[in-house]
């Protein structure tokens, strides 16, 4: 029986694996036995149409992609994790099978419903085998999942996309709130209050979003400033470690507001 074959179970595979489980038969497989259907040698033996790639970024990241590649002998590969720009073009013309990349969207603890919810972005270089073949196919499999997809130019476009529109302009929002923050304690005043004023323009003109002023933690927003290397996009952690020297409890805060009020603000990324 043909099948998909999701790699790394983790906050984006497992998900990632549970949907698309639902329209077409998928197996999967993590380093971790406890999370794998089946040991590795036994998945081989099955004939996969699509891997999906949702492993973290690292240095070896495209020697993991060919090894799978070589083992499994799919028919296409699908990367949905967070990459540096031009990984799928290396990994491209290594491989002569298409090499779909698809970045995803969406807040960890509840990505299964973000999936749904955002529209899932994916490209292919026009010179890439069998190109037609996997954007029909793939394009079949989310909407049997159930999730919207859009096809983008190029994969650069979407792998900057990525991390220059989506995380790393999430780190400049809250880092503009660190230092209104930080303006608001040195002069005494009520960060809530000083904000409100902006209250209106932010739902009429969009364009004053009031952030939560804490500290960016977890593993997006700053981790991913090491893909992209843009010197200009390092003063996102530098004012976020300045945050942390300089305002008292900058990384318990949170937990502290959300005691005290519901709050309005995202920071499910921070």
């Amino acid at each position: 029986m043909e099948k998909d074959l999701v790699i790394g179970l983790g906050e984006i595979g497992l998900p990632i694996f549970k949907i698309i489980s639902k329209g077409f038969p998928t197996i999967r497989y993590d380093i971790n036995p406890k999370l794998s259907e089946g040991k590795s040698h036994e998945l081989k033996e099955e004939k996969i149409i699509f891997l999906h790639m949702c492993i973290p970024f690292s240095n070896n990241f495209i020697k993991i992609i060919i090894h799978y590649a070589k083992k499994y002998h799919p028919q296409g590969i699908v990367i949905h994790s967070t990459i540096s720009p031009y990984t799928t073009k290396k990994i491209q013309k290594e491989l002569k099978i298409p090499i779909i990349y698809s970045a995803t969207r969406g807040v960890h603890k509840r990505m299964l419903n973000d999936l749904k919810k955002y529209t899932k972005f994916f490209s292919i270089y026009n010179w890439s085998p069998n190109k037609i073949w996997a954007i029909k196919t793939f394009q079949r499999r989310m909407k049997k999942s159930g999730i919207k997809s859009k096809k983008m130019s190029s994969p650069l476009v979407l792998e900057l996309a990525k991390i220059v529109c989506d995380t790393s302009y999430y780190g400049w929002l809250i880092n503009y709130a660190q230092l209104s923050n930080m303006i608001a304690i040195k002069n005494n005043v009520n960060y809530d209050e000083m904000w409100s004023f902006a209250d209106e323009i932010q739902k009429y003109l969009g364009n004053r979003p009031k952030m939560f002023p804490g500290f960016i933690g977890g593993h997006c927003v700053i981790p991913n400033l090491d893909l992209i290397k843009e010197e200009s996009l390092y003063e996102i952690d530098t004012i976020n470690n300045m945050y942390a020297k300089k305002v008292k409890n900058s990384k318990i805060i949170r937990k502290k507001y959300d005691k005290s009020k519901k709050s309005s603000y995202d920071s499910s990324k921070v």
